[in-house]
């Protein structure tokens, strides 16, 4: 996630050449005698070519693989398998397994939750 926010935010950097010289090309061009409406103007024509460019941006960016899987923890759990109480985990989402949705989570304990992650290798799942 981490990964993905920095490309996001060097995403709205790049935004800046987009914007500054239709600002300042706008300045002169549209409504020279009503600076306010001036600025108006030009950041809505540069939000509109800045849509246009990064739309395409954004989408790649949102479609990035997931490397890293997410995992909940909750302690003195009892686990959904075993029944042992402790720190229990539950993965939701990886690539090609996706539980962000599942109504009544399970909860499993490191033994129970490790021979869970072995079944999911075993399915295709990828657990780096």
């Amino acid at each position: 996630m981490f990964k993905r926010f920095v490309f996001y935010s060097l995403r709205w950097q790049l935004s800046t050449p987009v914007l500054a010289p239709i600002m300042i090309y706008g300045e002169g061009v549209f409504f020279p005698a009503n600076p306010i409406a001036n600025y108006w103007v030009a950041v809505t024509v540069a939000n509109f070519v800045g849509s246009c460019i990064f739309f395409w941006v954004d989408r790649f960016i949102f479609k990035l693989k997931l490397n890293n899987p997410l995992w909940e923890v909750k302690e003195n759990t009892d686990c959904g398998a075993c029944g042992k109480q402790s720190r229990c985990y539950r993965l939701f989402k990886a690539q090609n397994y996706d539980r962000t949705e599942e109504k009544t989570p399970v909860f499993l304990c490191e033994v129970c939750s490790k021979a869970k992650v072995e079944q999911l290798r075993l399915r295709g799942v990828v657990i780096p």
